[in-house]
């Protein structure tokens, strides 16, 4: 995958990108709603076995400066579905990136792959429902309890989608 949006290049990644992607995955506070902090081991094989080996994720690039700011998980869940995640740097968090290139690799699911719909699940009921609002995306379900945190205590999974118009 190659999209290129305004600010970012969203693309597959390479073994290069291990330590822009510890800064992410490594982050406790980017991590809260998923799981704990990655060290740079785990990091290294997680780049290596699902975003480079099982292509798993793309990465996202700041087209100014070359650093890889954003990890996108986006992967076929089952035929003409499509799941989508995100985690960006910390230090490029309320500039709009996530948007930017969640929205463009929708467009890409849609229009090149004709995806039938994507979607995408959270336990951040706040930062990330609003980005799935924001690109269009309609509540599923909110089960209550299904999920731990990262503090283990049970928290609410929302489920949002976007089905393509053009699906036939």
């Amino acid at each position: 995958m190659l999209i290129e949006t305004e600010r970012l290049v969203i693309r597959n990644f390479v073994e290069n990108d291990a330590a822009d992607l510890f800064e992410i995955l490594g982050d406790d506070e980017t991590m809260k709603y998923c799981e704990p902090a990655y060290d740079f081991i785990k990091t290294e094989n997680f780049l290596k076995d699902f975003c480079i080996k099982r292509k798993g994720a793309v990465g996202a690039v700041l087209k100014e400066t070359e650093k890889l700011i954003g990890y996108i998980l986006f992967s076929e869940y089952e035929k003409d579905i499509y799941e989508i995640g995100w985690f960006f740097n910390r230090n490029y968090w309320n500039r709009g990136f996530a948007y930017e290139s969640c929205r463009a690799v929708i467009e890409y699911a849609f229009g090149c792959l004709r995806a039938k719909k994507v979607f995408a699940e959270t336990i951040d009921g706040e930062k990330s429902v609003h980005i799935m609002k924001k690109l269009g995306m309609k509540q599923e379900s909110a089960e209550p309890g299904t999920e731990k945190n990262c503090e283990g205590e049970f928290s609410v999974l929302y489920v949002y989608s976007i089905k393509n118009p053009n699906f036939r």
